[in-house]
Order: C-alpha cells, then sequence, then structure tokens
C-alpha cells in the first residue's frame, strides 16, 4: 500500500489566489506569464493604475466590464474621449467610478500614442527596463516595490502616463512577466520560467 503524500511536499498555489475560482484562473493562465503585446501590456497598465487603494480581486471581477466601458482596451479610441464621454463612464457601474483614474486612463492612451508616434515601440520600452527577460523572485519573499519598478515609474511619468507608482509598476510587472514572483512550491513558478512571450 502506498503512503499519501505529505501534504508540505505537495505543490501549491500562491496563497492570494485561494478561495475564488475567478483568481485562481487568472493565476494558473496570466500571472507571471511574459506579455510582448504592446496592447495587452497596456491594459494591464491601466488596469493596475485602477488597482490602486483597492485589491486585485475587485479589478478582476470588473474586467469585462472594463473592456467594454474602454472599447476593447483600443488606445485610438480611449485617446478620442472627451467630458461627455468621462460623465457616461462615471455613471457605468460595470467599473471602478473613480474620476481620476478615468481621466488618466484617456491621458494614458495619448501618452501611448505619442510614444507610438515619435517611432517608439511601448513593448521595447517596457522589457528594456529588465534587459528584455523576466526577472526571477526567490519564491518566499515578495517586495511592494523594487528599483526597477521605480526606475520604470519614472520613465512612464516622463513620458506622461498617470497613476504609475513604483508600488503599481511593481504590480504590473509581476502580471506580465517582468517578474516571475510564484512561491517556490508553487507549480507556475517553473511553468512561467519555460513560458514563451505571449502576444
Amino acid at each position: 500500500m502506498t503512503q499519501p503524500t505529505p501534504i508540505a511536499d505537495v505543490p501549491q498555489t500562491c496563497a492570494w489566489a485561494l478561495g475564488d475560482p475567478l483568481m485562481q484562473a487568472y493565476h494558473d493562465r496570466e500571472w507571471g506569464v511574459p506579455v510582448r503585446d504592446p496592447r495587452l501590456l497596456w491594459e494591464m497598465l491601466i488596469l493596475e493604475g485602477f488597482q490602486a487603494g483597492l485589491s486585485w480581486r475587485t479589478i478582476l471581477h470588473r474586467r469585462d466590464g472594463f473592456r467594454r466601458a474602454f472599447d476593447g482596451f483600443d488606445p485610438t479610441l480611449v485617446a478620442t474621449y472627451g467630458p461627455d464621454k468621462v460623465e457616461a463612464l462615471m455613471q457605468d457601474g460595470g467599473i471602478i467610478r473613480a474620476r481620476a483614474k478615468i481621466e488618466a486612463t484617456i491621458g494614458n492612451a495619448r501618452a501611448l500614442l505619442r510614444m507610438v508616434a515619435a517611432g517608439e515601440d511601448f513593448a521595447d520600452f517596457i522589457w528594456g527596463h529588465v534587459g528584455g527577460q523576466p526577472l526571477v523572485g526567490d519564491g518566499t519573499t515578495v517586495p511592494a516595490s523594487t528599483p526597477i519598478s521605480l526606475a520604470l515609474s519614472k520613465a512612464l511619468k516622463a513620458k506622461g502616463f498617470k497613476f504609475v507608482g513604483a508600488v503599481t509598476v511593481y504590480a504590473f510587472m509581476q502580471a506580465v512577466g517582468m517578474a516571475n514572483d510564484h512561491g517556490r512550491d508553487c507549480p507556475q513558478r517553473a511553468i512561467c520560467m519555460e513560458s514563451q512571450y505571449c502576444g
């Protein structure tokens, strides 16, 4: 008769994803997987900005609402939003109705388009801060921010982006696979290390 595997030896998912099927699916399929698609990078940066002061669970459960409200996070469309659209978004219960964050999203779309017009690739700009390769944490501690997230935060602000503080930017880096902070005993840690870029 085989002996049961001790619980301590069974790979465990990252604790923050437990107890919510949507969070678990996000953890298993997206968090920490390297993303190179400029539009998806921009979407995630905006969503992390909306998370400021809130939980990622709150944002994730409204992601479909955000995508609908912001035209699929198409920056060319979002950049055209005027005061009437801002007011309409302030009445949209499917998103976080924070005027400063809504207006920042529009401004961030315009900042992105200025980069594109200047011939800058957003993905190259973002990934250049980690030398094009994901950083791998020690699997036991997770910082709130790092010198690299601070540098990227400053670079984004210099381009005209808002709601991109060092803590928000580090959460973004984790989300898009620039930083692999899966726990040492989490199966996704190795999977993300082996993943090809998305997009």
